[in-house]
């Protein structure tokens, strides 16, 4: 603490405040999971069920009324609840009719590669981690197999989860083990199951930090797989697994992001719509090429099939970012998303309660509010899904 002169121990002030706020964190989330619990999926009404499986309302009550599907859960009032895995089920049962063949599964067919999306900036605040999860729940949703990378030490995407990287991951189990240059561990066994039906988790933490920290000297001993190759070395163990391989990069064009690009099919990259951000971006889309350059050089394979701009965190009624967008369509034309992602009380309240869109209840926001967030997310997550389609040739 600071004595009465107002000087203070640098090194003591740190620790204390980085105890006091693991210790408030630590009370934060025994408020919101009970102790040693995870977190739980929501159910969703039939008119949810029956968006997210790409049906009408009536003929989901018809499928019930022929007993073509299993009965759910229901309200005292009648009203059919459905989990995520009565969706999975449902889906199933309707690719099986369905005339054409992933009219309804709409994942990997026999020849078809793991689409691989990193989703980054260099810029912190873009955003990365809000949209990199509301894809993969929205795909996981739509009935794609997801893993969710998270490879950035600070591990948002982690806690979103309900894990606690601070505890849960403090020594090991992080995929920094699956990457690492000293005995690094087989990728399967730092896999997490989530909660979220469908996605799996490689959960992230302060131990990658180190990843950054070996490298030079590993590039100095030759150690193979050299850093650019380790990340895709390590996914090829587990993926067939998966439809889709989501990372979610730190804001920061480390070796991390490097490892990860290297890995990809397709790269989507946020902004937030001002002048301050798209020049930070313009440093940034120049430092990774340069850096690009010399990992091909040394063999990387650099082929993705797609690369995106997401405009994010946007508000259509604000006249500057409107001409921001405008002119970042100008510039980069099809590479910039049709769809932007809303900026949002619902999305940042839902964030209070370590939530998403997807998650929470729509009762706890003003219906307008909740149903503006979710169509954005919506619209932004199936432009995604188009393209992967589009990567497999469809």
């Amino acid at each position: 603490m600071p004595s009465e002169q107002g000087h203070f121990n640098i090194n003591t002030r740190i620790r204390e405040n980085a105890e006091d706020l693991s210790a408030a964190l630590e009370s934060h989330m025994l408020k919101v999971f009970a102790p040693d619990a995870r977190k739980a999926l929501r159910t969703f009404s039939a008119g949810e069920a029956a968006e997210i499986l790409g049906i009408s309302t009536s003929f989901l009550r018809k499928m019930h009324f022929d007993e073509k599907i299993p009965d759910v859960e229901a309200t005292s009032g009648g009203r059919r609840l459905y989990s995520a895995e009565n969706l999975l089920e449902i889906r199933k049962i309707l690719e099986v009719s369905a005339k054409t063949k992933g009219s309804y599964m709409r994942g990997r067919r026999e020849g078809d590669k793991v689409q691989v999306l990193s989703f980054l900036n260099f810029k912190g605040g873009s955003g990365k981690t809000t949209s990199s999860i509301h894809a993969a729940q929205r795909l996981a949703l739509r009935g794609y197999r997801v893993l969710a990378v998270d490879i950035d030490p600070q591990a948002s995407l982690t806690t979103l989860f309900g894990y606690r990287p601070e505890m849960d991951f403090l020594e090991s189990g992080t995929i920094y083990d699956a990457i690492r240059y000293d005995d690094p561990l087989p990728f399967s066994q730092i896999i997490q199951k989530t909660f979220f039906t469908g996605i799996d988790l490689a959960p992230g933490g302060l131990l990658l930090q180190e990843f950054e920290h070996e490298t030079p000297q590993a590039l100095r001993n030759n150690i193979q797989p050299p850093f650019y190759a380790r990340m895709a070395a390590a996914l090829q163990e587990v993926e067939d697994n998966y439809d889709v391989i989501i990372f979610d990069c730190p804001p920061q064009l480390g070796y991390l992001t490097m490892s990860a690009l290297c890995a990809s099919t397709g790269v989507l990259i946020t902004i937030v719509p001002n002048m301050l951000d798209v020049a930070s971006m313009s440093q940034f889309l120049q430092m990774s090429a340069d850096l690009l350059d010399v990992v091909s050089n040394a063999g990387a394979d650099m082929q993705f099939d797609f690369l995106r701009f997401l405009i994010n965190r946007y508000e259509p009624n604000d006249g500057p970012q409107q001409q921001v967008v405008a002119f970042l369509r100008q510039l980069f034309s099809d590479e910039v998303m049709i769809a932007p992602m809303l900026k949002s009380t619902a999305i940042s309240d839902a964030g209070l309660t370590q939530q998403t869109i997807y998650e929470v209840e729509r009762a706890q926001f003003h219906r307008n509010t909740y149903d503006r967030a979710l169509d954005s997310l919506n619209l932004v997550s199936d432009e995604i899904e188009m393209l992967l389609q589009k990567a497999w040739g469809r």
